[in-house]
């Protein structure tokens, strides 16, 4: 029996052991994420006794749940990990220990009595353990820093940048490098560059920006046999003053992003080069790479080159202040800057030509809302905005999808390896689940096997008017990859490009610094040799293995071939993937700082009501936004009434299987805050009594679902609406329950309700 077992397990993969890193969750089990990017394997509370969040371990799948899903044991404790535990110092009962900021460690870690420094009970520190814990025991550890009081201002940011490990503070052999360099630009860095100083270039950005990658010029011109226009892109010049493998450069590549939070940003450069040398600021000689572009009437790239310039930039311009010119050039804000009126009136006609080239490539244009939280001075939230794009935003954007475009595809005609940007379609199991969601919800469009952009943009086109456009909208954005660094190229989806990168922001992201670098290297025919930055070996193969599970081969025949040694393409994918994992932790910083400043700011609107719409619906609940906050938060689905609610996957939906009420994206509710948990970042809400016409409307709607499903008498009916629109016992206004008993008894059994 023990023979047939062993080979029954042998033959479902039970016994393989496999590598991955423990991700914890805060009600205490937790997963192993796979190196090889296959399921999660989940590991039960008792076999996270021994482990915390982030070890490197060795699990074997024991067991599979009646979903298929695994669930395993640890076998071996590879590697424990390096990053220091951030918590909350507490003395209770005579003993030491720090509540963990991130409930996914699942344990308190002990803190002898001559191990807490300077710390005082209450305050926030950063812990390194002494001690993993063990199967009968807790970790222990002694205070390494004193962060301060959980309340000071920007506490939140300070923890967010040890808890995601973001490099926040530079090498000394970085700030000394960086102090020796000159306050300006030299005679002698004039050489071999073009002198754009008589341009009228300007950078044009929002009112809290600091650094200025990018400038502007256009200029009608003759393209071909028709009318068109130059259009120059100078962006500031960060590889002359960053050389490969300084103390600089080390520092960046190990950032490989700036990190934005509200008030504050970690930037990837340090402060001289990022808001001085570097920064295109007005008034001021600065060094720049230009991509000087002729583009045809129909929005078309004719012609492009690349080449180190001299810039002066002869305004610093906000996009409030360039979209009031554009619309009224006579105005106050076009008297103050009369020289430059035209220029801009060039760059508004070149942007019109460039979306109409959008337009007839198909790219994904979705409405999606960015908002923008405005805090005080100490760092509280005073209302959070939504971002409005205007005309000035539009325009520089497709300016700087040009010179990125270009810049991809003279890397691909040189033949010479770099980092593209890249983003897949969607993938076969995401394309099915969008199918089956657009049949079900009746759109009458779906997608092809071989989806373009141009489809995803018809279907949000002919669905925009309809009630559920913004959950339709949602489902064809989530059927949608993650973009990524690589030097595979397999082109743009969302943009509709066959291939592009990033080339306009050096200062602040660092495969925009690989680009320069290459350009310039293709430009002095000679070949960019990106430094072998990983350990070489074992990593670099499960780096390629994961790329190469992650990235789509070319769909169509490179017009070059790289040339490039196999040690040299493993250097780029790691790049590649490096700046992309950073982009990641980059993005879950600056959202779990939003999300703690949200929930500070929702304590102080406990229990007041608001109107918003959802988000998100789930098989535990709804995630609603509020209208006037943009905050989001969850209306559980106990709260949703006293019937048992089942999740619609088809359909992204709660419905009532007694009433047939239905939550979906888009759905309008009231909703009351009842709960704020700091430490988790969560919010919650609970649905409450709507005025009377919308409380009148849902018996209505629900009474006539209560008929046909058993015959309901009208009290019966009123009250099943009542439970589904999450009233409870609560008593309804008179009118509202006279207008419910009017449309219960006007109910036709056999008829079937509409959906809302």
């Amino acid at each position: 029996m023990y023979i047939k077992n062993q080979e029954r397990n042998n033959a479902t993969g039970l016994l393989d052991e496999i590598e991955g890193v423990v991700q914890g969750h805060r009600d205490g089990h937790g997963y192993v994420v796979r190196d090889d990017g296959e399921a999660d394997i989940y590991l039960p509370p008792n076999e996270m006794r021994a482990v915390l969040h982030r070890d490197r371990v060795r699990a074997r799948i024991v067991r599979h749940d009646r979903k298929g899903r695994p669930e395993g044991r640890v076998v071996e404790i590879i590697e424990r990990s390096p990053q220091p535990i951030i918590g909350r110092l507490l003395h209770e009962s005579g003993v030491w220990l720090v509540a963990p900021e991130d409930k996914r460690y699942g344990h308190d870690v002990l803190i002898p009595k001559g191990a807490t420094g300077l710390a005082k009970a209450g305050q926030v520190v950063v812990v390194e353990l002494t001690e993993p814990p063990s199967l009968y025991g807790q970790p222990v550890g002694r205070v390494k820093e004193v962060l301060g009081e959980v309340d000071d201002p920007g506490m939140e940011i300070e923890i967010a940048v040890r808890k995601y490990g973001v490099p926040h503070e530079f090498s000394e052999a970085c700030i000394a490098q960086a102090r020796s360099l000159p306050d300006k630009v030299r005679p002698q860095d004039h050489r071999k560059r073009v002198d754009l100083t008589d341009v009228p270039l300007v950078t044009i950005d929002g009112e809290d920006a600091r650094d200025f990658d990018d400038a502007v010029y256009c200029e009608p011109a003759k393209v071909g046999r028709g009318k068109g226009w130059r259009l120059l892109v100078a962006i500031a010049d960060v590889s002359h003053y960053v050389e490969t493998g300084s103390a600089i450069d080390v520092d960046a590549y190990d950032r490989a992003t700036s990190v934005y939070f509200p008030r504050r940003v970690i930037p990837m450069l340090p402060e001289k080069l990022s808001n001085g040398l570097c920064s295109l600021n007005p008034e001021v000689e600065r060094l720049c790479m230009v991509c000087d572009m002729l583009i045809t009437a129909g929005g078309d790239i004719h012609a492009y080159q690349f080449y180190p310039a001299v810039m002066y930039s002869h305004a610093r311009m906000t996009y409030n202040e360039v979209a009031a010119i554009l619309a009224n050039t006579r105005g106050p804000e076009a008297a103050r800057r009369k020289d430059l009126v035209p220029h801009f009136l060039n760059l508004h006609d070149v942007y019109r030509a460039l979306l109409k080239a959008r337009n007839e490539r198909g790219a994904v244009d979705f409405d999606t809302v960015e908002t923008q939280i405005i805090c005080d001075e100490n760092g509280r939230i005073e209302q959070i905005v939504p971002r409005v794009r205007n005309d000035a935003h539009k325009l520089i954007e497709e300016a700087m999808l040009a010179a990125n475009v270009c810049s991809a595809d003279f890397i691909q005609d040189a033949g010479h390896p770099g980092l593209y940007r890249v983003h897949e379609g969607p993938t076969p199991e995401k394309k099915e689940i969008l199918r089956t969601y657009l049949k079900t919800m009746g759109v009458g469009m779906t997608i092809s096997d071989d989806p373009s952009p141009m489809e995803f943009q018809k279907i949000a086109l002919a669905t925009k008017d309809r009630p559920d456009a913004q959950q339709i909208q949602t489902m064809l954005l989530r059927s949608m990859q993650q973009a990524i660094y690589t030097p595979i190229n397999s082109g743009h989806f969302g943009l509709a490009y066959e291939a592009y990168t990033h080339f306009t922001s050096p200062i602040r992201r660092y495969p925009d610094l690989l680009v320069h670098r290459v350009i310039k290297a293709i430009l002095a025919r000679e070949r960019y040799q990106l430094p072998v930055l990983p350990t070489p070996g074992e990593a670099h193969e499960k780096l390629a293995r994961r790329l190469a599970t992650r990235v789509a081969p070319p769909t169509q025949k490179p017009r070059a071939k790289v040339v490039a040694t196999p040690r040299e393409m493993q250097a780029w994918e790691a790049a590649g993937l490096h700046c992309s994992a950073n982009e990641r932790r980059a993005d879950e910083a600056s959202r779990d700082v939003e999300a703690w400043l949200k929930c500070k700011f929702m304590r102080d609107h406990l229990g007041e009501e608001y109107s918003g719409v959802v988000t998100a619906a789930t098989s535990f609940g709804i995630f609603v936004t509020l209208d006037a906050l943009y905050v989001e938060g969850l209306v559980h689905i106990t709260e949703l009434g006293g019937e048992y609610f089942k999740f619609d996957e088809a359909r992204q939906e709660l419905r009532g299987e007694r009433t047939g009420i239905r939550y979906a994206i888009g759905t309008r509710l009231r909703v009351q805050v009842s709960r704020v948990d700091l430490d988790g970042r969560k919010i919650d809400f609970r649905l409450v009594r709507e005025d009377e016409e919308f409380l009148a409307r849902a018996m209505k709607e629900k009474g006539v679902d209560a008929a046909r499903e058993g015959g309901a008498p009208a009290p019966k009916a009123r009250r099943a609406a009542k439970k589904a629109t999450g009233q409870g016992g609560a008593k309804a206004p008179k009118a509202a329950v006279r207008a419910a008993k009017k449309a219960a008894s006007k109910a036709k059994p056999a008829r079937k309700s509409t959906r809302r």
